[in-house]
C-alpha cells in the first residue's frame, strides 16, 4: 500500500432470516463439512457433531461463513466475524420485521440523531 492509498474499516451488518425446508438436509450437510474440516480435533468434532445434529439452526452457524461471503470481494480481507443463529416465529407482515424501519434508526443513532 502507498502513501496515497489508506485503508478503510467498515462494518457491515447482515441480518438474514431463513426459512428451512429440509431440516434434515442440512443437518448432514454440517455433518458432512464437520467430517471434512482436517483443523477440527476429535473432542472438537464430537461436540460439533452433537450441536448440529440436535439444532438446525446450529448447522446453519457452521454452514454459513462470513469470510465465503466476501473472499471473492476485490480490495477487502475480512477483520473479524462473529455470528449466531437462532430459532425465531417469524411473520413478514408484523412491524417488528420491518428491517428498513430498523436499518432508519440505526443510522439516525449513529449519525447522533437517535
Amino acid at each position: 500500500m502507498n502513501a496515497e492509498e489508506t485503508s478503510r474499516f467498515v462494518r457491515l451488518r447482515v441480518e438474514l432470516v431463513l426459512e428451512v425446508h429440509d431440516e434434515d438436509g442440512v443437518n448432514k450437510a454440517a455433518l458432512r463439512r464437520l467430517a471434512a474440516d482436517p483443523e477440527l480435533s476429535a473432542a472438537e468434532r464430537a461436540q460439533a457433531e452433537a450441536a448440529v445434529t440436535e439444532d438446525t439452526a446450529e448447522a446453519l452457524a457452521y454452514l454459513v461463513d462470513p469470510f465465503d461471503l466476501v473472499s471473492e470481494v476485490p480490495g477487502v480481507e475480512l477483520q473479524q466475524a462473529s455470528w449466531s443463529s437462532e430459532r425465531i416465529d417469524y411473520d413478514p407482515d408484523s412491524p417488528d420485521w420491518d428491517l428498513d424501519e430498523e436499518d432508519a434508526e440505526d443510522d439516525e443513532e449513529e449519525d447522533g440523531i437517535g
